[in-house]
């Protein structure tokens, strides 16, 4: 695997470096000293995937709070997505500060998203799905959201939406927020 640092810290790309011969490939896709190594935390409590049937559907953004403050490895494996994180931690020189890239069965990258940070995605073709590794268990009390479009975050959706649901529709804009997070 290869780690490749985002603008926003302690956000990484993480890029297979396959092992191609007549058959296909072969790549590590996760490896608990390869991340350990690279100071990244590499223990996972749980996994989830989402399918995602309409080219459009925007999930998130989405973050939980102490004590259960997730770190998560997405991976897509069938279809693509606009991954989007925000970076929510108000001692980091880069609050608030928004980074995306394009996962996809294709290219085969993930995205290790560090706590405390929020997350989306929109998928660019119909029927994406999408592999989720997080440090910590689901807590839906700690629980919370960012509206897609906060004119704050300035975030570019490629494409008009297509789906989304009514949570995701409800968050709060940043200026309407009494606690920041």
């Amino acid at each position: 695997m290869r780690f490749i640092a985002t603008p926003l810290e302690g956000a990484w790309i993480v890029q297979l470096q396959p092992h191609q011969d007549c058959r296909g490939l072969f790549a590590r896709t996760y490896c608990a000293q390869e991340f350990g190594d690279q100071g990244l935390v590499n223990s996972f409590a749980q996994c989830n995937t989402s399918w995602n049937a309409r080219k459009g559907t925007i999930r998130g953004l989405h973050y939980q709070l102490p004590p259960s403050s997730e770190v998560k490895l997405v991976r897509c494996t069938a279809g693509a997505l606009l991954d989007v994180i925000v970076d929510l931690r108000p001692a980091s020189p880069t609050y608030l500060g928004t980074y995306s890239v394009e996962l996809a069965a294709a290219n085969r990258l993930a995205l290790y998203i560090p706590e405390l940070f929020a997350h989306g995605f929109q998928t660019l073709e119909d029927s994406t799905e999408v592999f989720y590794q997080m440090s910590e268990f689901y807590d839906p009390k700690l629980g919370r959201g960012l509206r897609y479009n906060d004119p704050k975050l300035g975030i570019n959706w490629p494409l008009s939406v297509a789906s989304i649901s009514e949570q995701d529709l409800s968050w709060p804009l940043w200026s309407e927020r009494s606690n920041r997070c």
